[in-house]
């Protein structure tokens, strides 16, 4: 467990580096995704090479068990550290594909849409999936509804159909990196800007479109 393992990221200038990081670094790292993933209102960029990592992790620590006494009092521990940490894989997975199943129309245009230099919001499974339901969801409906209706209602936009993520939902968060002059409220008819500055350690409930960027860059946390 005391081994390091090495994560590929990307600069601001797109050219990749290496983070490395211990085993607790790695799932500290897992359990904020995690965290983030549940409480955000929409799907957040894919965290693939933590996932990767955090499995290869799994399959050492098992192969270290098989190796280990029988009867040793760590090993138990450890077993039991293994099933915490692949609880909270499989529990971000799942919140992932719910919401995959949820948005897919509005994610796939996302996807679409992007630039080559924005992050992707979908590793190449989660991709492949997306896909598949929308055409089996498409398929679905003319087979079941739109063949027996008008010609002209015979097609549906999904896009229209399927509700959007709620952004203007209001999320906890806990302050990671002070950040100043947050715009909390914008300037209308009836209210002035109202800006905010977020102290390290703080916890707030803020609208969640407020502060997404501040999730993404890992400046909060949300709770």
């Amino acid at each position: 467990m005391a081994e390091e393992l090495d994560l590929m990221g990307q600069d601001s200038d797109g050219d990749s580096d290496e983070v490395v990081l211990t085993p607790a670094e790695l799932i500290e790292r897992l359990e904020e995704a995690w965290m983030n993933e549940k409480f955000a209102p929409e799907l957040l960029e894919s965290k693939s090479e933590i996932v990767e990592c955090v499995i290869e992790q799994l399959d050492h620590m098992e192969e270290n068990l098989r190796r280990a006494k029988k009867g040793d009092l760590k090993v138990s521990i450890h077993r039991m550290e293994m099933e915490r940490i692949r609880y909270v894989l499989n529990s971000y997975l799942r919140c992932r594909l719910m919401k995959i199943e949820k948005f897919f129309p509005h994610i796939l245009e996302k996807e679409k849409t992007r630039s080559d230099r924005e992050p992707s919001c979908l590793s190449p499974e989660e991709f492949a999936f997306a896909k598949e339901y929308m055409a089996n969801t498409e398929t679905y409906l003319k087979n079941v509804a739109l063949k027996h209706m008008p010609p002209n209602l015979q097609k549906v936009d999904l896009l229209r159909s399927v509700p959007k993520p709620d952004l203007d939902s209001y999320v906890f968060l806990r302050v990671k990196e002070r950040q100043e002059n947050i715009l909390v409220e914008p300037e209308t008819d009836e209210q002035r800007d109202y800006v905010i500055d977020l102290e390290e350690g703080s916890q707030h409930l803020i609208r969640y479109k407020t502060i997404a960027p501040l999730v993404a860059s890992g400046a909060v946390q949300l709770i």
